[in-house]
């Protein structure tokens, strides 16, 4: 089986899996596009070049001048698409190898994560010098239950009155949607270093191409309290980024609507699931976690794992987080 990296849209070959949007030519096109963004597709084909298998990965270029810094990292969502499930994890070993051969020498980290089973490809990481960091996952079902059925008394009772003040959310539909959007969405991270926000390329990408993401506004009256945007795929909704006005509207209660109607326009559309992308770390006190757990969502600890190209801090950091 032979295994090739590809880093131009126009080099791909035909024959990819699409039904994964984390792992397919759609998201490939859309990091090409955005800036200090740079995608690798990772495929391995067989003898008469049927595809078996393939993994997304994309290199951010992060730069700041205060507080300072400039480095690399690579970033996986995901363990990849498979044409045979049965090989998935010997397929996976593979791929993870040629990308940290490919790229690990030039990143200042790497990093997988939103694997769909604690233990996927342990020892593959293992035996690529990954190190594991207990993460938080959450998911509300949506379709053995309603979304209403899921809410307690109070929750409903904040929601149902805060809508009748007059708070809307509905989907970005113009340029100064778009614009607003990305105004909150800056000002809501602006604090947070940690929480990595792609150009306004890769937002209007998303904003392009409804089938795969919708991009939505939380309104009252002329005032923008809350944005999100949700990604689809393969069935499942995933709600991937998200920023509110809660303190300055906080009698609007933004966090509340922005998230509910997430949920509530992705059960509409009929998806399985709704995936929250990033709950953090699971410390026993983690207010955001909490949060998103009224709505009805099951927590699930899973991994992320990580390597670092200097090899004493790989080390140290591997012997912080052993298991």
């Amino acid at each position: 089986m032979t295994t090739k990296i590809y880093t131009s849209g126009d080099a791909l070959p035909s024959g990819l899996l699409e039904e994964n949007f984390f792992h397919s030519s759609q998201l490939f096109a859309v990091f090409q596009q955005t800036a200090r963004h740079r995608p690798y597709m990772v495929v391995l084909e067989d003898a008469d070049g049927t595809i078996c298998a393939q993994l997304l990965a994309v290199v951010r270029y992060r730069v700041s001048w205060f507080p300072p810094y400039l480095y690399r990292h690579c970033r996986v969502l995901g363990e990849g698409v498979y044409l045979h499930e049965e090989q998935k994890d010997e397929l996976f070993g593979q791929m993870l190898h040629a990308l940290t051969s490919r790229l690990g020498p030039y990143m200042f980290f790497m990093e997988v994560s939103h694997l769909s089973q604690k233990m996927f490809g342990y020892r593959h990481f293992r035996d690529n010098r990954y190190f594991p960091v207990r993460w938080m996952s959450i998911h509300n079902s949506l379709h053995s239950r309603t979304p209403e059925e899921r809410l307690g008394p109070r929750l409903s009772r904040r929601i149902r009155n805060t809508y009748e003040r007059g708070v809307v959310t509905d989907e970005v539909s113009s340029d100064d949607d778009f614009q607003e959007f990305m105004r909150l969405l800056r000002h809501h991270n602006w604090l947070k270093p940690k929480r990595y926000i792609p150009s306004d390329d890769f937002f209007r990408q998303l904003w392009q191409q409804p089938e795969h993401a919708r991009l939505f506004l939380t309104r009252y009256k002329d005032h923008v309290v809350g944005c999100s945007a949700v990604a689809y795929s393969h069935g499942q909704a995933y709600l991937w980024y998200a920023a509110y006005r809660r303190k300055t509207f906080a009698l609007m209660r933004p966090r509340e609507l922005t998230i509910w109607h997430a949920i509530k326009d992705s059960h509409s559309r009929g998806y399985q699931h709704i995936f929250f992308m990033d709950v953090g770390l699971p410390f026993r006190k983690n207010t955001f976690r909490d949060f998103i757990l009224r709505f009805g969502g099951k927590p699930e600890s899973t991994y992320r794992w990580f390597r670092c190209n200097i090899k004493w801090i790989n080390s140290f950091l591997s012997w912080i987080y052993r298991d």
